[in-house]
């Protein structure tokens, strides 16, 4: 009889440790995912490129960024882009991060940049600049991105504590 019970217990500890390793590797958080491009000469920058959904279910490619210029100074920066015909971003207005505690920051429109006529931005397109807030974002915990419109609704972003961890990386690229 104590045969039989330290066999099953041993079964049952032995099944408990497979169980454990393979929810902690199904689970893992996906390894940062930086990506290194030479814009121009002296010119590097740095990617994170996700997908995110807004709460109609529609797609945004979310890409935080920092470039080093020639001179050494840089910048970061976080563009998102949704479908044709997804989104008018109020472009005057600032982007707005909120995480699970309530903390609430903006990132200030700087969408004009990118486009070399700035009297024809694209509608869905939007670019932030992040360099003085990401620090301040807290990493352990999920936030939203609040993207005002033209119509005035607006459009939310869920942002996981895994995905504003590898922005954050950003700040350490050189």
């Amino acid at each position: 009889m104590k045969t039989i019970l330290r066999f099953i217990g041993s079964a049952l500890l032995l099944g408990i440790l497979v169980w454990t390793v393979t929810i902690n590797v199904a689970i893992a958080p996906a390894q940062a995912d930086l990506r290194q491009l030479e814009e121009a000469p002296g010119q590097i920058v740095y990617q994170s490129r996700q997908t995110l959904k807004d709460q109609q279910g529609n797609s945004w490619q979310a890409i935080a960024f920092k470039r080093i210029r020639p001179d050494d100074t840089a910048v970061i920066y976080l563009r998102l882009v949704g479908f044709p015909g997804t989104a008018d971003i109020d472009h005057s207005q600032p982007l707005i991060l909120t995480d699970s505690m309530g903390k609430t920051l903006t990132a200030a429109d700087i969408s004009q940049d990118i486009f070399t006529d700035k009297t024809q931005m694209e509608p869905d397109v939007g670019q932030y600049n992040l360099q003085p807030i990401l620090m301040q974002l807290e990493s352990a915990v999920p936030l939203q991105l609040i993207l005002p419109t033209l119509d005035q609704s607006e459009i939310i972003l869920n942002v996981s504590p895994e995905m504003l961890r590898e922005w954050r990386l950003l700040t350490d690229q050189k």
